[in-house]
């Protein structure tokens, strides 16, 4: 069997059997990575029989009959069908909002084309005997600058369970969402950036990292705040009869987030009050009919992860689907559907958490607007899913199998990184009309004002690594960039929410560019803003990007300056080859070269860098990003507090208390803090509410 018969085979299917490192030097893929990959994407290419039939699956085919169930189009613009054609085809549009009216499919360069339509939505084009989605997209998303002309706007960032509140259980809840946006409001800041909120795992608490989530569609229900629906004498009955009055109180005070200690006693409280809501009155009321809606409007998802959660809960300590008894692991078998009927009541329980889930973030970003933010919350889009998870189990189809993300070796990580997360087959996202991407993006854009996408690349490449494979033994694979950008751009719109790309890394060429095009911002972090003179003046950032001074995979200021970051991938081996003294030295000079921008730009009186203390430089550093053209301003809230240690260490599991460190005064407290007070203050004054 020949490896150029194999490479072609990758080259159709969107692998890429080359690719360059973070140095520029060229690396081939070897043969054994790329069948693993073909066979992760349901192209197996073993044998030449195999190689035949993956080849004549993904061949291109020129009738209509062959074309796929959604196409993409720019409003204004015509748009290329992948069939072939060298005569007018009669067809049919009809609009989303109403009306048809009759179109003839233009022949051009051996394609037909769909002619201008100019209305933007899902609409319906009927050709032969064929329905097909055209969703004409704007020509690019919601931008900053449709939310406010010439913004030069600032908020916060912040992680979700960092932040306190009384009555939290020891975990950030929409009731500390809301009060912190509150607080930010009325000193001018228009946003507050919060880490993904996504579904994690209800019966297994240990697996805590928001960027590894069950599933992406639903919310995890631990940032819930009951008292914005239920009354206080309610809810105080529910901490009575679930025996965790003291736990709740306990998990309040400590300085880490016990994710196991703070679920389970919040978990419970959530089952006396699921017990009196579904046998109180409150049931046959308003809030009942309200839940009832909710669940109707779910559907067949929703059921899914909630028969997920209940299933999950019952299997343990089993924890990964992937092992459960075979009946047990196609979620339309008999015995899935036997298990729901029997435990009709803990399904409906799984529900019932989404629906104060959803109902409680729609509160915090409705008083975060009354309180005066033009954007409100930002919600966070991580780059994939845990492939032990709810939408991993309930949606096989949509997802890579036996490959997980990662990233190839670089200089921060030069054996790599395997994520351990999965995502949408890209065959699958075509095959399937776009549906698993588009009830994704849909999902994360409720409730907030703004959407923040993980790992950005990911919607042109992801690096994959075969399972039980080093990450360096990977390769990319290739996404339909142009039609997830039209998608983006026409939720965005449809929602009014705005997009932020994180576009930080080794990014495909042109990426930036195709970013900026579709009206998503990129993030520019001030470790990474750098000229042949050291770091960038602020007037040279981009202006419509996102400017931060760091974020939560990336050293604090005043750890960067302290090379806090240096010591503990010192400690634990996480160098590579390079010797620390090396990297000491290159911070030695970075520290000199930030000063020296920092005096530069007036932001500083001292000539003298600071020796130890990092609080002048913390001062500095965010006054001088305040001072960027860039539309919006994020200020991470451990900078803005002169915190030392990042939320999250990359590459560490238990080495470094990652997700788990919490806020030292409550959330609508935490800016009257002196110190942070004045450095808002500073940034208010330089960037005014408009």
């Amino acid at each position: 069997m020949s490896d150029e018969a194999l490479k072609d085979l990758a080259r159709r299917a969107g692998v890429a059997i080359e690719w360059q490192d973070f140095a520029g030097r060229p690396q081939v893929v070897a043969p054994e990575v790329l069948r693993r990959i073909l066979a992760g994407l349901g192209l197996p290419a073993d044998t030449r029989a195999d190689l035949a039939a993956s080849r004549r699956a993904i061949t291109r085919r020129s009738s209509i009959g062959d074309l796929a169930p959604l196409v993409t189009a720019t409003s204004g613009r015509p748009t290329r069908l992948d069939v072939g054609g060298n005569e007018s085809q009669p067809a049919k549009l009809e609009l989303e909002r109403g009306g048809s009216r009759a179109i003839s499919l233009i022949p051009a360069r051996g394609r037909l084309r769909v002619p201008a339509v100019q209305e933007v939505g899902y609409h319906r084009l009927l050709v032969e005997d064929r329905q097909i989605v055209l969703a004409v997209a704007p020509a690019h998303c919601r931008e900053v600058d449709d939310v406010v002309p010439d913004a030069k706007l600032w908020g916060l960032a912040a992680q979700a369970y960092a932040l306190r509140s009384q009555g939290d259980g020891g975990i950030g809840d929409a009731a500390s969402i809301a009060a912190f946006a509150e607080a930010a409001a009325k000193r001018g800041a228009d946003a507050l950036a919060l880490s993904p909120l996504h579904a994690l795992f209800a019966a297994d608490s240990s697996r805590f990292s928001p960027y590894a989530p069950s599933s992406r569609l639903f919310l995890n229900p631990l940032h819930a705040s009951v008292q914005f629906l239920f009354d206080k004498a309610m809810v105080q009955q529910a901490i009575s009869e679930s025996g965790v009055d003291a736990e709740l109180l306990f998990q309040e005070t400590q300085p880490l987030v016990d994710w196991p200690g703070a679920a389970t006693a919040k978990y419970s409280m959530l089952h006396a009050l699921f017990e009196l809501f579904r046998y109180g009155p409150e049931f046959d009321g308003p809030l009942g009919a309200d839940f009832a809606r909710f669940q109707s409007k779910g559907g067949e998802l929703l059921a899914e992860h909630a028969r997920f959660e209940a299933l999950h809960a019952a299997q343990m300590p089993e924890r990964d689907w992937r092992r459960w008894p075979t009946d047990l692991q196609n979620p339309a078998s008999p015995a899935v559907v036997a298990f729901a009927d029997a435990r009709e009541h803990e399904v409906l329980f799984h529900v019932f958490l989404q629906w104060i889930a959803d109902r409680s973030l729609g509160m915090a970003q409705e008083r975060a607007r009354e309180a005066g933010m033009r954007i409100g919350l930002i919600g966070d889009m991580a780059v994939g899913m845990d492939p032990a998870g709810s939408h991993a189990w309930s949606r096989q189809p949509d997802i890579l199998r036996g490959l997980t993300i990662g990233a190839p070796p670089d200089l921060l990580n030069p054996g790599g990184q395997d994520w351990g997360l999965t995502s949408f087959s890209p065959r699958a996202l075509v095959e399937r009309g776009y549906g698993p991407f588009i009830d994704t993006i849909r999902a994360v854009m409720r409730n907030v004002g703004g959407i923040r996408v993980d790992h950005a690349m990911g919607l042109a490449r992801l690096w994959l690594v075969p399972d039980g494979a080093p990450p360096s033994e990977g390769a990319y694979l290739n996404y339909p960039l142009t039609d997830l950008l039209r998608l983006l751009a026409l939720e965005s719109v449809r929602n009014g929410v705005v997009v932020i790309g994180e576009d930080l890394g080794t990014v495909p060429p042109s990426f930036h560019q195709s970013l900026e095009q579709a009206g998503i911002h990129g993030m520019r972090v001030l470790w990474f803003e750098r000229d042949p003179s050291g770091f960038a003046a602020p007037k040279k950032w981009q202006r419509n990007a996102v400017a931060m001074t760091s974020t939560h995979d990336l050293p604090t200021l005043a750890g960067w300056w302290r090379g806090l970051d240096i010591n503990m991938r010192a400690t634990l081996g996480k160098l590579g080859d390079v010797e620390s003294s090396e990297v000491e030295a290159e911070r030695r000079t970075d520290r000199t070269l930030l000063w020296q921008r920092l005096v530069d730009e007036g932001t500083t009186t001292s000539s003298e860098p600071p020796p130890d203390d990092p609080q002048p430089l913390v001062d500095a550093a965010l006054d001088c990003v305040a001072r960027t053209e860039s539309v919006l301003y994020l200020v991470p809230l451990e900078d803005l507090l002169g915190q030392e240690e990042q939320p999250n260490l990359p590459g560490t599991i238990d080495e470094h208390p990652n997700w788990r460190r919490r806020l030292p005064v409550d959330a609508n407290d935490v800016l009257e803090e002196p110190v942070v007070a004045r450095r808002i203050e500073t940034i208010s004054e330089i960037r005014p509410r408009q």
